[in-house]
């Protein structure tokens, strides 16, 4: 499929995570894409992206108090770049988003909302102002089937809700790597990627490992920088001295160590690690969080831990590591689940999808 339009995609700020998909999509619009995105403020610790194949103009965000955030610059944007149909972030958060919908409008053009779902649109006066929010979009795209379910049960049509699962790599193109099926030295170890930041709890992994009976006690590998980093070496060393702390690690640096762990873990917020995890053929354990993690994070290659639960991820950590075969075959539905289902290629068929889908009316 391609996309046979000039398509317009708004975001608060352009992550580098998002460029790969960014371009993808501009690689199947002959037409052309552009997206509007501003800064995001420092203390959120974004790493900006650009942009080699589709367009990026600069939004003048003004951010407000209860994470509210003024884009300035929007409707002059669609006036230049006349997009035929719009993708915006369903965040009611984004005060301009609604001016850019009537604009489209107001020009019979279809606009796409991109959101994780909406669990509070159910009942009472917010689920009303929520529902209201959601009616003035043409179609969704959503990460998951949690999702998906929440905008169905909303008031959109099933046909015009499409999930788009969160990727942020291509299908892998190497083989699966072999693992034995024991642990090297007869000791697992457990791999983390992500910033050193509060949310992502890695003090909870560290008292987790230390909570395991001895003889599963693992090797812990956490790559990564942040504000956090020499309050968790602190911790390390006095609850698991066994942990090593690699620093910031991205790209092909990180592939030697995807192909030594045995299993990777995120136990706080976040995820975009996980795919790449995958593709590595290890299976995965992450925290219940917005239900994007729910269609890769399944029992077949993982587990889904009680966020900042303590019991919660020992045990989960505990169960894995007494069996090492079991795990090698949840590391192999891994990559079976990023090469077949869960991907970039899938998700810009799914964006193809929604905007072919609007463009029939």
């Amino acid at each position: 499929m391609s996309i046979p339009v000039r398509l317009g995609l708004v975001q608060r700020v352009l992550p580098a995570y998002r460029v790969p998909l960014f371009d993808a999509l501009a690689e199947a619009c002959p037409a052309g894409l552009a997206v509007f995105a501003g800064q995001a403020r420092p203390q959120e610790m974004i790493e900006p992206g650009t942009l080699q194949v589709a367009r990026h103009q600069a939004a003048a965000n003004l951010h407000l108090p209860f994470s509210l955030c003024w884009q300035g610059g929007l409707l002059p944007w669609l006036e230049t770049w006349q997009p035929q149909v719009l993708i915006v972030e369903a965040n009611p958060r984004y005060l301009r988003t609604p001016a850019a919908v009537r604009w489209m409008h107001a020009r019979g053009r279809k606009v796409i909302g991109w959101g994780l779902g909406a669990p509070g649109a159910q009942s009472g006066i917010r689920g009303l102002i929520r529902r209201a929010f959601l009616r003035q979009f043409d179609a969704m795209l959503t990460y998951s089937q949690t999702g998906a379910a929440e905008y169905r049960a909303a008031g959109f049509a099933p046909e015009r809700v499409f999930v788009a699962p969160n990727a942020t790599a291509p299908r892998p193109a190497a083989p699966a790597p072999a693992r034995p099926d024991s642990f090297a030295q007869e000791r697992a170890t457990l791999l983390f990627v992500g910033r050193l930041q509060a949310r992502k709890r890695i003090d909870l992994l560290l008292r987790a490992c230390a909570a395991l009976p001895a003889g599963l006690q693992p090797a812990l590998w956490i790559v990564g920088d942040g504000p956090e980093r020499a309050t968790l070496e602190s911790l390390a060393a006095q609850v698991y001295p066994a942990a090593q702390f690699f620093g910031a690690r991205h790209g092909a640096a990180l592939d030697p160590l995807f192909d030594a762990a045995d299993v990777f873990v995120l136990p706080g917020t976040g995820g975009l690690a996980l795919q790449q995890a995958m593709a590595h053929a290890l299976p995965v354990m992450a925290a219940e969080a917005d239900g994007t993690q729910a269609d890769l994070v399944r029992p077949a290659n993982g587990w889904q831990i009680v966020p900042g639960s303590l019991e919660s991820l020992t045990g989960a950590l505990e169960q894995a590591l007494s069996d090492p075969a079991r795990l090698r075959a949840m590391g192999l539905e891994s990559y079976r689940i990023v090469a077949q289902e869960i991907n970039l290629e899938r998700m810009v068929i799914q964006f193809e999808r929604a905007v072919l889908a609007v463009l029939k009316g």
